[in-house]
């Protein structure tokens, strides 16, 4: 095995342990208004977040110029095999197998312009937005990703800016994160060494069912901010993540099937 793709499959094991700490896919999440919430796994909500109903501007924010990073899945591709060939340079799944629950490689598709991740209760996905080579060490920038969910009750997803260090006190950004018969939620976990299944962070009144676009803006150690489509709902100035992260989304292996459709992907970093 080369050492690039131990590496991966070591970060993925990380990742996929500390998401089981914290129940990242959020078995749990009930639906709730804009109100700052505990955090799906029942852990208490850190201080230093802020809730906002500002005015939104005409767009979703970008970064300056166009995106360092782009994917609009335009071409068709079956699941199997295909997608991961035709996606290799944007799309860096787990291992299939891993924790015995992520098997993107049978469940992962493009057609129609999305990208489609099945769910059928029994095997979930999980994997890293970007290239090979720069998908893995982002330290500040903005994310943004227009996708919905049909069916799937009882499973969630969670959208997230990851450590490349693996060690979670260096930080973990959640959004989106929730059930998918719930709301959407968006969640800053505590950077304290022990205290990282604390996260200050809300449920906002956006639906998956619906398409929307979210958006991160994460400025290293000063602010994360979270959009719904052109509206900022949530700021958090404490525990703002400084080293380098990655951005990517996991599923669950439970529930009722369905599918997370994902229209495309966005991030502008340095």
């Amino acid at each position: 095995m080369s050492r690039t793709r131990s590496t991966k499959i070591l970060r993925a094991a990380i990742v996929l342990t500390a998401a089981a700490l914290a129940a990242l896919t959020v078995s749990a999440v009930s639906s709730a208004d804009a109100r700052p919430q505990p955090h799906p796994d029942g852990t208490a909500v850190v201080s230093g977040a802020t809730p906002t109903a500002s005015a939104a501007p005409a767009a979703p924010p970008t970064g300056d110029g166009p995106p360092t990073f782009a994917e609009d899945f335009d071409t068709p591709a079956a699941a199997g095999g295909a997608f991961a060939t035709t996606y290799a340079g944007s799309w860096q799944p787990y291992p299939d197998g891993m924790g015995g629950k992520y098997w993107s490689g049978p469940t992962v598709s493009a057609h129609d312009g999305y990208m489609d991740v099945a769910m059928d209760g029994k095997r979930g996905a999980a994997g890293t937005f970007g290239t090979p080579d720069g998908a893995w060490a982002h330290t500040g920038g903005v994310f943004s990703v227009r996708a919905r969910a049909i069916g799937g009750d009882g499973n969630g997803a969670a959208f997230m800016l990851w450590p490349t260090s693996d060690r979670w006190s260096d930080g973990e950004v959640d959004f989106p994160e929730g059930n998918f018969a719930g709301s959407v939620g968006a969640f800053v976990h505590s950077t304290v060494p022990g205290q990282e299944r604390r996260a200050a962070g809300l449920h906002t009144e956006a639906s998956w069912r619906d398409w929307h676009t979210y958006t991160t803006v994460w400025d290293p150690g000063r602010t994360v901010q979270f959009y719904v489509d052109a509206q900022l709902v949530f700021e958090a100035h404490d525990h703002v993540p400084t080293t380098p992260h990655r951005y990517m989304f996991q599923i669950g292996d439970w529930g009722a099937p369905g599918h997370l459709e994902i229209d495309w992907v966005r991030t502008w970093t340095d």
